[in-house]
């Protein structure tokens, strides 16, 4: 499962990088990449491993739903500020993708697709039906963290003409695509009057909360969980904006603000 590629993919990028450190003179950019690169692995292994991988595949909606998140929201726009421009370029290269990631990093086919996904894998047909077999888990798993690639592609892709458009274009992309979309299924578990999960509402109890209790928790993590990292990308994007076309107090060394002003 995801637990099985990570073991394939962290290694090899941390060699890619010591490879690279030897043949050029290490820096704290690549430093930084390399740190958060490991950080989304982590995230991705937390997501994956007992106890919310457990609880999220047999047990619990809100463990579910965690799980979501912490592929699709953290992990994903992570791994994606990890990884160098030119490891890009190679990874893309050798899987013959570069044209369909290309495509996919579109802002318009980027939220389809990352809502599609969202939609599709929790109906409740959906849910049931994979999360009855390993198998199925795993299928919605990869889904789940190749979507929230997809969704941060316009955003924090490696790769400058994946995300040349304007912050402008970026934010309204960012707010329309993770913040009003998932409201609608987050809606429907909270204020639901009964389970819509037949897998969660005939599991064992856990923490003793009931059926109900666990899909309206679910529903709020969905609404509320995004909230600080797509609120909190969508105001460090407006602050450089507002630095990069020079608005004086954001981002400007004082003596450039000096200079400004006579």
């Amino acid at each position: 499962g995801i637990r099985s590629a990570m073991a394939l993919i962290a290694p090899p990028y941390l060699l890619a990088q010591r490879r690279r450190s030897a043949s050029c003179k290490p820096n704290d950019d690549r430093r930084m990449r390399t740190t958060r690169f490991l950080l989304g692995a982590l995230v991705l292994w937390m997501a994956t491993d007992w106890p919310i991988g457990l609880l999220g595949a047999s047990y619990l909606a809100s463990a579910h739903m965690l799980q979501y998140l912490m592929y699709g929201l953290i992990a994903a726009p992570l791994m994606l500020l990890g990884m160098p421009e030119w490891m890009a370029r190679q990874l893309l290269s050798k899987l013959r993708a570069y044209q369909l990631v290309l495509r996919l990093s579109r802002p318009l086919v980027a939220g389809i697709v990352y809502n599609a996904v969202l939609i599709l894998t929790h109906a409740p047909v959906s849910t049931d039906l994979l999360r009855a077999s390993q198998a199925g888990s795993v299928l919605m798993d990869v889904a789940w963290v190749l979507s929230g690639f997809v969704l941060w592609l316009p955003i924090c892709s490696p790769l400058p003409e994946h995300t040349r458009r304007g912050y402008g274009v970026k934010m309204t992309y960012l707010f329309l695509a993770a913040n009003i979309v998932p409201v609608l299924p987050a809606s429907f578990l909270t204020f639901s009057d009964f389970p819509l999960y037949e897998i969660y509402e005939l599991a064992p109890r856990v923490f003793g909360l009931e059926a109900g209790t666990d899909q309206a928790l679910a529903g709020l993590i969905m609404k509320v969980g995004s909230i600080p990292i797509i609120w909190g990308t969508l105001l460090a994007m407006m602050m450089r904006w507002a630095r990069d076309e020079g608005v004086p107090g954001m981002g400007e060394e004082p003596a450039a603000q000096a200079r400004g002003a006579l």
